[in-house]
Formats: structure tokens, C-alpha cells, sequence
């Protein structure tokens, strides 16, 4: 078993969850800062203002994923870092941050894989309607061009947005998220409109601007029914299920996929959503349907479906005692077959998984070794199923595992630990887990041994 020699291993993390220095040189404030402040919504009152505290340790977090083989590390920028009041003058020690960590990345061989926005929505524009705002892709385009301005030159790998089901419809439907917000309907769909125009701009300033040419894609979630039977009719069914929109949220594929990918919204949508759509024209959806290089897929997990007479499609209830992580997330490893497979059927781009992963129950033993065979089975039960999608012709371009390190795990904070690497909140320490030497030999075997 092995992968194709240009293969991509790697691992990923995000600005807000692992940088801290919240204030640090000029930093300005993200709507994350503000959320964590408000009493009841992150767990034990965690915020992220410390975090890791890789703002200060990323050269002693690169020598590691240096050490581990990584291929690639997937990051993102934080805007308010970079432009503290979301737009106009820029903060040159922000900018100076990321030209530092690019060029570490670079020394030690890891290619970087840039995520323009991993949710830490500067709260200045915020205050100024945020995505509700219809300016707000013109200020997503102005941040972008400085970015690609500064790291082109080195970056070639691009993604503009992160998981847009969840900034927009965990942070402005059921606020569990920040900024927080409970929208009604035609609110949350003006905002997730405005974030694929945000998408769109972006592309273009990066095509328009890049030093070295461009790869561009997605950071999506994918959420995987998987067929209860692999037979064409529980197979259909699944397909049909990977791209429907099943409830009035945008929490599906297809609402961003396809305008992104295909250039206009999923006809299902748009009837099921008719009375609550935001007013639009043909020239929007042209800048939104930029071309793209990959589909980038966050998958964690799916759920198995099969056909009801009642309604066509029923989710298979999870068996008594079914392996959970720690997030209580099914363990769905099908779902790195089923996942990738669809989309590149609909799509017709290679797919990278740019996340996968899951929380596990880890501290470091008595021994000073942190054990975590789950962690080691999850990874290797997945990877089985991604490299059976690629035997059967998928084009599978790469791996991200999420996360690096365990770091702020948002509404959850500190209590769940997605890591290959251990953090010690209070001393910084850091400790490789059994699942990153683990991971180690799979990089350097190309998953032979797996």
C-alpha cells in the first residue's frame, strides 16, 4: 500500500488557536477575543490569548514538525494581525511574524500551505456589519492582496476561507460560535453570500498578484453519509445525500461548494431558501465561480444512510456502545472513501483532505510519554480508506492532519486535545505523542505500513 510519490503529508492548525500574543505588537482585537469574554460560551472561561503561545515558539514548533517529516504545514493568517483595524494602515510586526515563520517553514524543507481566514474575524469591521456588510468581500480582497503582496514570493498554496458552514452558520445562526449571533434566515444567507464573494475577490488578487504561480482551493467541511450497503441504490442514495440541503441552515456541502465550484447555487437550495435569498446577479456569481487548482475537504466524520419508504433516505442509527472520540463523534473511517469519491465526481478536481483528525483522553504518563493508540488507529483506519478511493481513481493529492498540537479547540477551549503534539498549557512544554512517531514512519514509508 502506498501513495503516489508526490504525495503531500502534512498537518495543520490555525492562527487563533495556537498563536496567543492577543496583544502582542500591535495586534488588534478578533471577534474570538470578544466571544471568549462574554460568560457561558467557552468552556471554563478559556480564551485564546495565550494559546501556545506559538507566536513566540514557532521556531521550536517547525525544528519538531521538522523532526516528524512533515511534507507541508497548513496555517492561517490572522487578519487582525495584519490589519488591526480590519482594513487600512497594516502592522508591520504582524507582517514581519509571518515572513519569519514562512521562511523557518522553508528552511526545514515544509512547504506552507496558506489559509487566508480560520475565523478570527477582526472585531473592528465587525462593528461595521461584518459579513453582513456588503463592502465586506472589498475588505477580504484589500488583506488578501497584502498577504499575497508579502508571501507570493515563497507561497504557492492558497486557501481562502475555512470551513464557511461554520463561521457563518455556528457564528451567525445558533451563535455558538463567534461573533455569536442568532440571525433569522435571510440574514444568515446575505452573510454566506457576501463570505463566496469574499471567496471569489480573493482567487483573483491571488492570480492577479502572485510572485510563483498559484495552486488555489477550498478548506470545506464535508459531511459524509456513508451507504449502509454498497449496492448502487444505497450508493445513489448516499451521493444524492452528500449534495442535498436537507434543512433551513447552510450547514451542507453544496450551498458554498457549488457556487464555489460550479457556479451557481444547488437548485434545491435555492427553492427551499426562495422567500429568504438576498438579492444577486449573474456578475456576482462569475466572481464567486473563480477557477480553482483542488477541493480541500475537513472531514472528521459521517453517518450511514439507507432507503425509507417514508422518506426516501433514513440515517442508520448508531449501534449500542459505537467508538466515539472524545468530541462524541462516531469513528467513521468509511467516510475518507465515501467523502473524497463524491466530491470528485461532482467536481472533477483533485481532492486534498486539508483536516482530519480526532480528540482523544491524553496526559502524559508516569513514563513522561504521552500513549494514544486510538489516535494511531483513527489515522491509519482513515488513511486505509483514502488510499482505497485513490485505487479507485480518485485523485488524491495530499493529507492534513488536524492538529499539529493540541491547542484552543474554540467553544470547547482547552478541554479537548486533537494534537500529535502534546501541549502543557501552564510551562509550554511540548511532548510527541505516540501518534506523531507513529505518523513519523508513515511519512517516510509513503504509507506502505500502514
Amino acid at each position: 500500500m502506498t501513495f503516489a510519490n508526490d504525495f503531500v503529508w502534512g498537518a495543520a492548525a490555525a492562527s487563533y488557536q495556537v498563536e496567543g500574543a492577543y496583544k502582542t505588537d500591535a495586534r488588534g482585537l478578533s471577534v474570538w477575543d470578544t466571544f471568549c469574554r462574554k460568560p457561558g460560551k467557552v468552556y471554563s472561561g478559556n480564551t485564546g490569548d495565550v494559546a501556545c503561545d506559538h507566536y513566540h515558539r514557532f521556531e521550536e514548533d517547525i525544528k519538531l514538525m521538522a523532526e516528524l517529516g512533515l511534507k507541508a504545514y497548513r496555517l492561517s493568517i490572522s487578519w487582525p494581525r495584519i490589519l488591526p483595524e480590519g482594513t487600512g494602515k497594516i502592522n508591520e510586526k504582524g507582517l514581519e511574524f509571518y515572513d519569519r515563520l514562512i521562511d523557518c517553514l522553508l528552511r526545514h524543507k515544509i512547504d506552507p500551505w496558506v489559509t487566508l481566514f480560520h475565523w478570527d474575524y477582526p472585531q473592528a469591521l465587525f462593528d461595521k456589519g461584518g459579513w453582513l456588510n456588503r463592502q465586506s468581500s472589498d475588505w477580504f480582497a484589500e488583506y488578501s492582496k497584502i498577504v499575497v503582496d508579502l508571501l507570493s514570493n515563497r507561497v504557492s498554496k492558497w486557501m481562502p476561507l475555512n470551513e464557511p458552514q461554520c463561521f457563518i452558520d455556528l457564528g451567525h445562526r445558533t451563535g455558538e460560535h463567534a461573533p455569536g449571533l442568532k440571525l433569522q434566515l435571510p440574514d444568515v444567507l446575505t452573510a454566506a453570500h457576501n463570505c463566496l464573494l469574499a471567496h471569489g475577490k480573493a482567487v483573483q488578487v491571488i492570480r492577479a498578484n502572485a510572485k510563483i504561480k498559484p495552486s488555489i482551493g477550498t478548506a470545506l467541511v464535508a459531511l459524509v453519509p456513508i451507504p449502509e450497503k454498497e449496492n448502487l441504490i444505497n450508493i445513489e442514495l448516499a451521493r444524492k445525500g452528500t449534495f442535498s440541503v436537507y434543512d433551513n441552515s447552510t450547514m451542507n456541502n453544496s450551498w458554498f461548494a457549488d457556487p464555489m465550484l460550479l457556479g451557481q447555487y444547488p437548485k434545491d437550495g435555492l427553492k427551499r431558501f426562495e422567500k429568504e435569498m438576498p438579492k444577486f446577479d449573474d456578475a456576482d456569481m462569475k466572481t464567486i465561480a473563480q477557477p480553482l487548482d483542488f477541493v480541500g475537504l475537513n472531514i472528521y466524520r459521517g453517518w450511514k444512510v439507507r432507503p425509507s419508504l417514508k422518506t426516501g433516505a433514513a440515517i442508520v442509527p448508531a449501534i449500542d456502545g459505537t467508538p466515539l472520540t472524545t468530541m462524541d463523534w462516531e469513528v467513521t473511517p468509511e467516510s475518507l472513501y465515501w467523502g473524497p469519491k463524491f466530491f470528485y465526481e461532482r467536481y472533477k478536481l483533485p481532492i486534498v483532505i486539508t483536516e482530519n483528525g480526532m480528540a482523544n483522553c491524553d496526559w502524559v504518563y508516569l513514563d513522561g510519554k504521552v500513549h494514544d493508540p486510538q489516535r494511531i488507529d483513527y489515522i491509519g483506519r482513515h488513511l486505509k480508506e483514502y488510499k482505497r478511493a485513490s485505487d479507485d481513481g480518485v485523485n488524491c493529492k495530499g493529507y492534513f492532519y488536524w492538529s499539529i498540537m493540541d491547542n484552543f479547540e474554540w467553544a470547547y477551549g482547552y478541554s479537548k486535545r486533537f494534537g500529535l503534539v502534546y501541549v502543557d498549557y501552564p510551562t509550554q512544554k511540548r511532548t510527541l505523542k505516540d501518534s506523531a512517531l507513529w505518523y513519523k514512519d508513515v511519512i517516510k514509508s509513503n504509507g506502505t505500513n500502514l
